[in-house]
């Protein structure tokens, strides 16, 4: 079994959802160069994070070279329940991907 890049965590209080998620993931922007070669390092990046619950989006995020090693996602949606299943998945530009899935809390 391949290792798991995600970890996330849900949670619903008075009508909002809040998701927390850390994704394990290099990042590499493209724009480095290596210092023995001199020969810029390929980019590798996340490209599209998506959650989803009951079947809807809830949250689709764009990324691009600019965002962080091992990046942490956060945000807020209304409209799921406490026991509902969130969905967070993520693929990079060199066509990796992964997800996790995980019940409100």
């Amino acid at each position: 079994m391949a290792k798991k890049t995600i970890r996330l965590k849900a949670k619903e209080a008075k009508g909002i959802t809040t998701v927390k998620a850390l994704m394990e993931h290099a990042m590499e922007s493209g724009n480095r160069k290596d210092k023995k070669t001199g020969k810029k390092i390929p980019g590798h990046f996340i490209q599209e994070v998506v959650c989803e619950t009951g079947g809807k989006t809830v949250m689709t995020a764009l990324w691009g070279g600019g965002v962080s090693k091992n990046p942490y996602l956060s945000f807020q949606f209304k409209g799921a329940a406490k026991g509902d299943v969130l969905k967070l998945s993520w693929v990079d530009n060199q066509g990796n991907s992964d997800s996790l899935e995980a019940k409100i809390r």
